[in-house]
């Protein structure tokens, strides 16, 4: 369902200034047609006008969508995972351009200055495969990197082959895509067409496998026993009461 894919992955991508750990970095598109296909040219260009849609701007502005990055610091590395992508060759389908320019980088946070020197506007790249850096590294920003799989198989695969298995989600109107990505997708949170964001504590219990793994899952039914220091007492009682009187 177009409707639900194009705001789901733009809410998840884009909602935070892309600033959470389970933000959508990366977007696999699935076409017979491959990357040039009808579906995927359709869901490009839907993408690319809702995400364009987007107010960038002061956070204390309700009118705002992507406020700037937390700090200067993080502004300046995601802009260098920017650079890296355009440098890879692959196609910036929305960047800056399509945004109202925001004030110079020199500027920072010190007295006086505007917060907004931290804003970095979405970007969506296309044409990403899965050796691309920004296909393999975390930004934790608006930067979404699109690939394509011709079939579910290969979507799963390139999914799967990642470092990192926070979050996931499946749009799909084929149950039997939903009964396999809840079977074979290996991310500690699977959300099935809605966006990838927001776990509630006791529904959804938060935690991820492989890099972005450390155990149990926050929120869950153990969760507190780790922070419990366990103890084992082992006692022979078969000469119990058989011990002298002090």
């Amino acid at each position: 369902d177009l409707d639900e894919a194009v705001l789901g992955v733009r809410y998840s991508a884009f909602g935070y200034a892309g600033q959470k750990c389970s933000a959508c970095s990366r977007c696999i598109v699935v076409d017979p047609e491959g990357p040039d296909g009808a579906h995927t040219r359709t869901f490009l260009e839907r993408l690319a006008g809702a995400t364009r849609a987007l107010v960038c701007g002061d956070p204390t502005h309700p009118g705002t969508d992507v406020p700037p990055v937390i700090d200067s610091e993080a502004a300046a590395g995601i802009r260098r995972f920017i650079d890296t992508a355009r440098s890879e060759g692959v196609s910036e389908l929305v960047g800056a351009k399509d945004f109202a320019p925001s004030p110079p980088r020199g500027e920072g946070r010190g007295e006086g200055s505007s917060m907004l020197a931290d804003l970095v506007p979405p970007h969506v790249f296309t044409g990403v495969t899965p050796e691309h850096t920004i296909a393999r590294q975390e930004i934790f920003g608006p930067v979404l990197a699109v690939l394509h799989a011709r079939t579910f198989d290969e979507a799963l695969a390139i999914a799967n082959s990642h470092a990192y298995k926070l979050t996931g989600g499946v749009f799909t109107r084929k149950p039997s895509h939903i009964e396999r990505a809840k079977r074979e997708f290996r991310v500690g949170n699977l959300y099935i067409n809605r966006g990838c964001t927001g776990a509630l504590v006791g529904r959804q219990p938060f935690g991820g496998f492989g890099m972005s793994g450390v155990g149990s899952k926050a929120g869950g039914p153990d969760y507190l026993l780790q922070f419990v220091e366990p103890r084992a007492c082992s006692e022979n009682t078969m000469r119990r009461g058989f011990a002298p009187e002090l």
